[in-house]
């Protein structure tokens, strides 16, 4: 256990480095002037060459990462370009907003999409499995942007029952101020029994979860299936039919725990194609959160932004594909040690 941890461990590193290479390379060469927006408007070539010092761009790139990783260490992520401020203090302003939408929407994935998989399989070829499958191939052709803006269109603009954009109503949030404790609005308002903060960010809520869930949903109930076919086909499943055990023992104390394991490797990869997949979200429905905080940096060419959601974002998938590889042993029995 302690041997394969470590491998892992040393996994995350590389990855990690090999991440922020990647990003504060391509950062550093593409076309934009950090400095202008750095001094302000009209700036003077003295004022431009004392900020290059600054910040540190009269060095080679190779030196400029080594001082980057040397701070990142130490827990300094730089400045803001764009905002002049600490880029932990803007991660932390937003992060909350990032992670409630993407785990909101990874949990109406799962509710819906496993279900749906495990009864796709037992009615293979019927209409509900047509049905399922249908769902899947859209889930997955369908444009993210071209869906929110309809479901926009539709909820807002024609029925009138869910808000357009925002993670909450301004006025609500100035009647009824909110104690924020974890930063997700959902959690902060409900144990502090702030209920009109909870059903505005709960309605608020609703349209850009299920814009991001809906492709991740798609890949669970098709992997739930699959993997539940291939579970119905063993030996074991097949003897149990035969011994008359009742088909709800069958499917959920028996043949579940096998087939959620590949469905959990979908569910670890999916939560970061979900990281990026907010960005859109966030800018069609207005949400303050990390995807647009990116989006704004990316347009200015605010490298210590850009490297900071970068790191953040590589740092969550990591850490959680570790732990799915932990809970594969908590599922399966046979599973002596993680990775044997």
């Amino acid at each position: 256990m302690r041997k394969y941890l470590l491998k892992r461990l040393a996994f995350m590193i590389l990855v990690l480095l090999g991440v922020s290479i990647i990003t504060f390379v391509v950062s550093h060469v593409v076309p934009g002037s950090p400095v202008a927006m750095w001094v302000g408007p009209k700036p003077n070539q003295e004022q431009l060459d004392i900020a290059i010092k600054e910040l540190g761009l009269d060095q080679p790139i190779w030196i400029q990462y080594f001082s980057y990783v040397g701070n990142l260490l130490q827990g300094d992520l730089g400045l803001s370009l764009r905002t002049h401020r600490k880029v932990s203090e803007e991660l932390g302003r937003r992060w909350g907003a990032t992670f409630e939408l993407v785990t909101i929407s990874m949990l109406i994935a799962l509710l819906i999409g496993i279900p749906m998989g495990i009864l796709s399989a037992t009615k293979k070829d019927q209409p509900l499995d047509h049905v399922s499958r249908g769902i899947s191939i859209s889930g997955v052709a369908m444009p993210v942007f071209w869906l929110g803006m309809i479901l926009q269109m539709l909820f807002h603009g024609s029925l009138g029952w869910l808000p357009l954009q925002g993670r909450v109503d301004s006025m609500a949030m100035i009647d009824y101020p909110l104690q924020k404790i974890s930063g997700f609005f959902l959690f902060d308002s409900l144990i502090t029994g702030n209920w009109p903060i909870f059903i505005s960010s709960v309605m608020h809520l609703i349209l850009p979860a299920l814009t991001l869930s809906l492709a991740s949903l798609a890949v669970v109930t098709r992997m739930s299936r699959s993997s539940m076919l291939e579970v119905l086909k063993e030996e074991y499943i097949q003897t149990s039919i035969a011994y008359g055990v009742s088909q709800r023992t069958i499917l959920f104390r028996y043949a579940l725990k096998n087939a959620l394991i590949p469905t959990l490797t979908v569910v670890a990869i999916s939560y970061g194609v979900m990281l990026g997949g907010s960005f859109l979200v966030e800018s069609i429905f207005d949400w303050p959160g990390l995807g647009r905080f990116a989006i704004l940096s990316i347009e200015t060419n605010d490298f210590p932004a850009i490297m900071g959601v970068t790191t953040l974002f590589a740092l969550t998938f990591v850490v959680l594909n570790l732990l799915v590889d932990f809970i594969y042993f908590i599922i399966d029995p046979r599973i002596k040690t993680p990775g044997k």
